[in-house]
């Protein structure tokens, strides 16, 4: 009888530790090796920070889970997560329904919209006109440029990396760059990016291509990590944690309506 208590009382315990409902030890975070402050940079002991750092470490917190970055080429974030490299992509990725055909989304954790920037002789984006617009490739921003301004620019020049083509707009390489309002507004708030460069403006909205927001893309087959995921987003908008952590960052709501 004492045993069957015993063992009683171990299950009730159990039954009430708060867990991770995902069944494994770690869930992997797959996040695109590039830069992008200041929602991911590296620090000088190459562990990630930032926002969007932040934000996944208090998701994990309130899911109770392990979690760990996985470094991966922006290129290769969804043919990995389908590979199984890693259990969800945690790297600024939109919501679009072409992803959709392959992989799917968690509820939005921010949403801002496509922006320019361009030299500071252009006088909006009219004055594109025979201009170089330079894009990360494999990107929204891209299909955006090429659907929009390709009768309109000289060039769609494309880069590895955003800052690839903030580098070579602040050397007079190119004429403009286009990408996410926070990507561009950090750009122009740098020592290189005051000097060149001004914003010029948002693109007109194409939520076709742009796209509803940026989440976490999980594989298809995994519904019970992407209702935990949710279910941790909401958590932390409702207790004010999201917002906290959003003001060490910026001056308004990123989430967006």
């Amino acid at each position: 009888m004492k045993s069957l208590l015993t063992i009683f009382s171990i299950a009730m315990v159990l039954a009430g530790a708060p867990s991770s409902s995902y069944g494994q030890d770690t869930i992997k975070f797959g996040i695109a090796e590039e830069p992008n402050p200041p929602f991911t940079v590296k620090d000088a002991s190459g562990a990630w920070t930032g926002w969007e750092a932040d934000i996944r470490d208090a998701i994990c917190k309130q899911m109770n889970a392990t979690c760990e970055w996985v470094d991966t080429a922006w290129d290769d974030l969804i043919p990995a997560l389908k590979a199984k490299k890693f259990d969800i992509i945690w790297s600024s990725l939109p919501i679009t329904d072409d992803r959709r055909k392959s992989i799917d989304f968690t509820d939005k954790y921010y949403d801002t919209p496509n922006t320019l920037a361009g030299v500071k002789e252009l006088l909006a984006n009219n004055g594109l006109l025979g201009k170089v617009i330079g894009v990360q490739a494999a990107t929204m921003h891209l299909t955006y440029a090429n659907a929009h301004f390709k009768s309109l620019a000289k060039e769609i020049r494309t880069y590895p990396t955003q800052d690839d083509a903030n580098q070579d707009l602040a050397a007079g390489h190119i004429d403009a760059v286009m990408a996410d309002a926070i990507t561009i507004q950090a750009f122009l708030d740098t020592d290189a990016g005051k000097a060149c460069c001004k914003l010029l403006g948002a693109a007109d909205k194409d939520p076709k291509i742009l796209g509803q927001g940026f989440a976490g893309g999980v594989r298809k087959e995994d519904a019970a990590l992407r209702g935990q995921i949710n279910a941790a987003i909401k958590a932390i908008r409702a207790s004010g944690e999201y917002d906290a952590i959003t003001k060490k960052y910026f001056a308004f709501d990123i989430y967006g309506g």
